[in-house]
C-alpha cells in the first residue's frame, strides 16, 4: 500500500505493518503491561509485628473497665502498625515479543487509517533552535505529536525539548504508550522503513 507524505508524494509501505486490522484488546493489554512495568513498586509500611515496641500488655485483662488490649502496637492504636501494610512488589506482566510487535503494528495501522500519521521526507533543521522547530511543526499543522526519527538527532531533540506536548524518539525507543498518547505521529520516511524492518 502507499501512504501520502506531507510534501504530496507517496511512500510504499508494507501491508503487514501499516495495513493490519486493529486489535483493541491486545493494544489495551500491551499498553497496560508497559505502564505497569514502569511502576517502582517500592511502597512499604509496617505491620503490627514490625513496629518497634508494644511487647508488654498495656494493662491487666480484667477489672479496669477499659477494653482488653494485648499490645500498644495494634492497628487501632495511634503509633500502631498498618492493617493491610503495603509491601514492595513487582508489577511487571509477562508479554511475549510476538504480542508486543503485533500491538505496535495494530497501533500504527490504525494511525495510518485515521490520518494521524504525518510522513515527512526529513526533519533536519539548520540550527537547534526552538523557534525553528516550532515553525516547522506549525507548517505540518501539529501542536501535540510524537516525533519519530530513524536515528537520534541532537539538533531536533534540543529544538523540541522546550516545546510542550512534543516527544522525540528514535525507532529503537518507540513504545505503545507514546504511540497512543499523541493525536499525531510525525515520522520520517527513513523511520518508516526502519519500522517495517523491525515489525515485519
Amino acid at each position: 500500500m502507499d501512504l501520502k507524505t506531507h510534501s504530496g508524494g507517496t511512500v510504499a509501505v508494507s501491508d503487514t505493518v501499516f495495513g493490519a486490522s486493529y486489535n483493541e484488546g491486545l493494544v489495551h493489554q500491551i499498553v497496560t503491561a508497559y505502564m505497569a512495568a514502569g511502576r517502582s513498586g517500592n511502597a512499604a509500611q509496617k505491620t503490627r509485628s514490625e513496629v518497634r515496641g508494644g511487647g508488654a500488655k498495656p494493662w491487666r485483662q480484667k477489672g479496669t473497665g477499659r477494653a482488653r488490649a494485648g499490645t500498644s502496637r495494634s492497628p487501632i492504636w495511634a503509633g500502631g502498625g498498618v492493617t493491610f501494610a503495603a509491601k514492595p512488589r513487582d508489577y511487571t506482566q509477562k508479554v511475549n515479543k510476538k504480542m508486543y510487535r503485533a500491538a505496535l503494528r495494530s497501533i500504527l495501522s490504525q494511525a495510518a487509517t485515521d490520518g494521524r500519521l504525518v510522513i515527512v521526507d526529513s526533519l533536519d533543521i539548520s540550527e537547534p533552535k526552538t523557534k525553528v522547530m516550532q515553525a516547522k511543526l506549525n507548517e505540518l499543522g501539529v501542536n501535540k505529536a510524537l516525533v519519530l526519527l530513524d536515528e537520534v538527532n541532537e539538533s531536533v531533540y534540543l529544538a523540541c525539548r522546550n516545546i510542550p506536548n512534543i516527544q522525540v524518539l528514535d525507532v529503537e525507543g518507540v513504545n505503545p504508550v507514546s504511540l497512543v498518547r499523541y493525536p499525531h505521529i510525525v515520522v520520517t520516511a527513513a523511520a518508516v522503513k526502519q519500522l517495517e524492518e523491525r515489525l515485519a
